[in-house]
């Protein structure tokens, strides 16, 4: 065994994870182990292009002032996913600046944040951030190829289910399935005369089929988390309140439809968290069939002092592959536990089957004994 070689296609691989889990994780507006900045408001923290170990908020524990955090903001260049410094705390929320900026973020039109809308916290080892440079170029070069290749074959076939995050994961999905195609017409030996190949462990078969379970564990994980996330709801607490809108009585509690719907083809169970006072959904639980939609009731209570004030609720939403007491037993231990285990269970039974099926001779790769798929390719070409 090339010991030299194992270790190139195990260092490719470590980098393609990589890369993917990056680029996935900007898609879902989720940091996956690691951030990235690309202007230089955090100067000299961070340099554009600069990444850092991204921990995510549920595992991180609470903010303190002096911690670099990724959040969801609201007017900060359009909006988006932003990492700045925390500088203080209020009661409505964290005060945030830039490194390299002369004044916090709240000084402009950006709210305080809330814990709602943090997705991620730099970890500072001894206080200070670990950078690596150039991560953010990179996967922002992957990102807008992705992009453009999503964009060209949605326009090519007609459809926007090409598009985003579900997208990628078809696109993974045919890349692998060509792959597989091309790796049998090569590795397949026309001349009935070479009887001297062997079947082989069936490891580049295995490879891909370790793809084709990432693109069904990708997709289940967008299906989950891209709907979901923080939901925010702006409330005025007046003297009078006005029906039909969200100006409320000071003190009072109001409830509206809040709809749910269900766009794939498995049921999903949703869950709902409060993170602000004066916010629940009933019931809190709800399953939603495929292709459906459900009504909950969304009720909304102003406070007594009058003014404007933001209520967030998460929502989680999960595949409803496992009983329901299962997935619910999970998310009361973590909301991100039931992800884990689902996708574990959709990418870990993918793979066994393929390669039960490679075991047992219905799938094949062939022997390195037998002429290389190159030299077989060019022979037939003469």
């Amino acid at each position: 065994m090339n010991i030299i070689g194992v270790g190139e296609r195990l260092l490719g691989a470590g980098v393609l994870l990589f890369v993917v889990a990056m680029v996935i994780g900007q898609v879902l507006g989720q940091p996956v182990l690691l951030g990235f900045v690309m202007t230089g408001s955090m100067q000299p923290t961070l340099e554009p292009g600069d990444g850092f170990v991204a921990i995510p908020a549920d595992l991180a524990g609470s903010v303190e002032e002096g911690d670099i955090i990724t959040f969801r903001a609201e007017e900060i260049q359009g909006g988006g996913l932003t990492t700045h410094r925390v500088v203080d705390k209020t009661d409505r929320g964290y005060i945030t600046r830039g490194d390299n900026n002369p004044f916090p973020d709240q000084d402009g039109d950006e709210p305080p944040v809330t814990d709602a809308q943090i997705v991620a916290v730099a970890w500072q080892p001894g206080g200070g951030v670990v950078a690596v440079p150039g991560v953010g170029t990179t996967v922002n070069g992957v990102r807008d190829s992705l992009a453009w290749v999503q964009q060209r074959a949605a326009s090519i076939f007609g459809t926007r289910s090409l598009l985003g995050t579900q997208g990628l994961a078809y696109l993974l999905l045919g890349v692998s399935v060509c792959a597989y195609v091309i790796d049998l017409v090569l590795s397949g030996d026309r001349d009935r005369g070479r009887r001297d190949i062997s079947r082989d462990t069936g490891t580049s078969v295995r490879l891909l089929i370790g793809i084709f379970a990432a693109a069904v564990v990708l997709s289940a994980t967008a299906t989950m988390v891209a709907p979901a996330g923080p939901q925010e709801f702006g409330v005025v607490s007046a003297e009078f309140d006005s029906p039909g809108s969200r100006v409320i009585e000071q003190g009072t509690t109001e409830s509206t439809q809040y709809r749910l719907g269900n766009g794939g083809y498995v049921p999903v169970v949703t869950y709902f968290d409060p993170e602000t006072d004066g916010i629940a959904v009933e019931p809190n639980e709800t399953v939603i069939p495929a292709r459906s939609t459900v009504n909950a009731t969304l009720s909304l209570t102003a406070p007594p002092e009058t003014g404007y004030y933001r209520k967030f609720v998460v929502e989680h939403r999960y595949l409803l592959v496992l009983p329901q007491s299962t997935i619910r037993s999970l998310y009361h231990i973590h909301p991100w536990l039931p992800i884990v285990v689902i996708d574990a269970l959709l990418g870990g039974s993918f793979y066994l089957l393929g390669a039960a099926l490679v075991d047992t001779g219905r799938v094949r790769s062939r022997s390195r004994d037998s002429p290389s798929q190159f030299r077989r390719l060019m022979a037939r070409l003469r």
